[in-house]
């Protein structure tokens, strides 16, 4: 009887870890490039945000202490 059980366990588990490699088996091009579309846009947008003017006096005043700081 344990045996049985642990056979149809094993045949249940497997099976649907078998269906589920098989569906992400095909994904498509197209969603990786919508992937990569965000991320060259959110780093479009972070460019703009870092090279604006009070952005970019703020992180150059943070440098400019960090390196005169005395220790």
């Amino acid at each position: 009887m344990c045996k049985a059980v642990r056979a149809r366990v094993r045949v249940l588990v497997c099976g649907v870890a078998a269906r589920a490699v098989r569906r992400d088996a095909g994904m498509v091009t197209s969603e990786y490039a919508v992937g990569i579309v965000a991320a060259v846009a959110f780093a479009a947008v972070l460019y703009k945000v870092v090279t604006s003017g009070a952005v970019s006096a703020e992180l150059q005043g943070i440098v400019k202490q960090a390196l005169d700081a005395r220790m």
